[in-house]
């Protein structure tokens, strides 16, 4: 029997693509919490390649002790938006672009759109389940990275983006976009515990991708 997966389930927050706007952090969608972080990663195109492989093959959540589990392959199919006439009326939904399938160097294919996984996260003795579904990828010549929302069952409800980038001085960045609240209930009543695991997993993601992680 094929095993039950998160693909057909919806996000559990209504601000899909949230983390792409410019004033996140002044103006996040309403009773969530925001959060950009970021960190130099060295500089030049090679050290940029290799720290966006890194990404797209889950680097930042593998290298912060997470295992990436149940992977069910994304439509590739990216939401470009909604186009519209010159009076500002919408014209309709914008053309779909199809990604392609990547593999990193060690045949791990990388992260397209839809993709689905759960994520379990060490806490104590414990490993709390947190499943995802990637809602947008970012490849362009300078700028290279992935969102994903939470699923039913995730601790939180939100979105996190990690994006690498190379930067107009050389110089390259991992930077880290995030809006989130608890989930339900329980998660409330814990939200100050939340919080700190939360602080926890952001500093561990920080230094993921830097130099002496990727080798």
């Amino acid at each position: 029997m094929r095993r039950s997966s998160f693909t057909d389930q919806p996000v559990t927050y209504g601000a899909v693509g949230g983390t792409q706007a410019a004033d996140l952090l002044y103006y996040p969608p309403k009773g969530y919490r925001p959060l950009e972080r970021s960190v130099r990663l060295g500089s030049g195109e090679e050290r940029f390649e290799t720290a966006a492989s890194a990404l797209l093959a889950w680097g930042v959540q593998r290298g912060s002790g997470i295992l990436v589990t149940n992977v069910e392959e994304g439509t590739g199919v990216q939401y470009e938006g909604i186009e519209y006439n010159a009076d500002g009326s919408p014209r309709g939904m914008r053309e779909h672009r199809v990604e392609e399938h990547v593999f990193a160097d060690d045949g791990t294919p990388f992260i397209r759109n839809g993709m689905t996984a759960l994520l379990k996260i060490p806490f104590g003795p414990f490993k709390v389940g947190a499943p995802v579904r990637v809602v947008y990828v970012i490849d362009e010549p300078e700028r290279k990275g992935f969102a994903y929302g939470t699923l039913h069952g995730h601790p939180e409800s939100g979105e996190e983006a990690f994006l690498v980038e190379l930067r107009s001085d050389g110089t390259v960045w991992f930077v880290l976009r995030a809006f989130s609240r608890p989930s339900n209930a329980f998660y409330r009543l814990v939200a100050p515990i939340l919080s700190l695991v939360q602080r926890s997993y952001t500093k561990k993601y920080l230094r993921s991708l830097l130099p002496a992680r990727s080798v």
